[in-house]
């Protein structure tokens, strides 16, 4: 294998080891933080409706069953949040030997790089064995923001190129959207059409 392949594979290892870390970090700081934070929306909102009528409604009373029942949902990941913590830990430890290896063969003037092949593949057995695939809703999305927004991950780009739009925003997030544009024009469509009767009457 060249060494810009060599390079490639390194880079795309270390793609998938250290988004795998950040989406471990993820589900742990979601069930972590989540309860609490939960707690306080649903307690001043409780508050503030005893100011404004309008927190009083049925809607928001809905809306916050709904966090209520994802508050349950959390809770079921309680029990191993710590192991998510140790997996990520572990991970990253991967991600840098990795990151250590790909300077390794960057400043190397060898043309030969077997042996840095078969260490790329010491290096990243263990991250099949260690990570854990049940993850926590959403923790997709966190992930993509500890990993493109908070990591430092400019030796990967320097091999992998990362696009915005197709990379750096999950694909859940695109069918959400369209999930939610969906209902807003199903919503508005009477709104919409009466604009649209009375411009055209006048």
């Amino acid at each position: 294998m060249d060494k810009q392949s060599l390079l490639r594979l390194i880079s795309e290892s270390g793609y998938n080891v250290g988004f795998g870390a950040k989406k471990h970090f993820a589900t742990y700081d979601i069930v972590e933080k989540g309860p609490g934070w939960i707690g306080f929306i649903s307690i001043a909102i409780g508050i503030l409706a005893l100011v404004f009528d309008q927190l009083a409604g049925k809607e928001v009373s809905a809306t916050l069953a709904i966090v209520g029942i994802a508050g349950l949902y959390i809770s079921f990941y309680t029990d191993k949040k710590d192991c998510y913590s140790e997996v990520g830990n572990d991970l990253t430890l991967i991600f840098n030997e990795l990151k250590s290896l790909y300077y390794e063969v960057k400043s190397s003037t060898k043309t030969d790089f077997s042996e840095e092949q078969q260490r790329l593949k010491s290096i990243e057995a263990p991250y099949y064995t260690k990570s854990l695939k049940k993850q926590i809703f959403l923790s997709d999305w966190y992930a993509h923001y500890k990993f493109f927004w908070q990591h430092q991950i400019d030796w990967i780009s320097e091999s992998r190129t990362f696009h915005f739009w197709r990379d750096k925003i999950p694909l859940s997030a695109y069918i959400f959207a369209l999930i939610l544009l969906i209902f807003f024009f199903s919503w508005a469509s009477p709104y919409i059409y009466n604009f649209v009767i009375n411009v055209a009457c006048r």
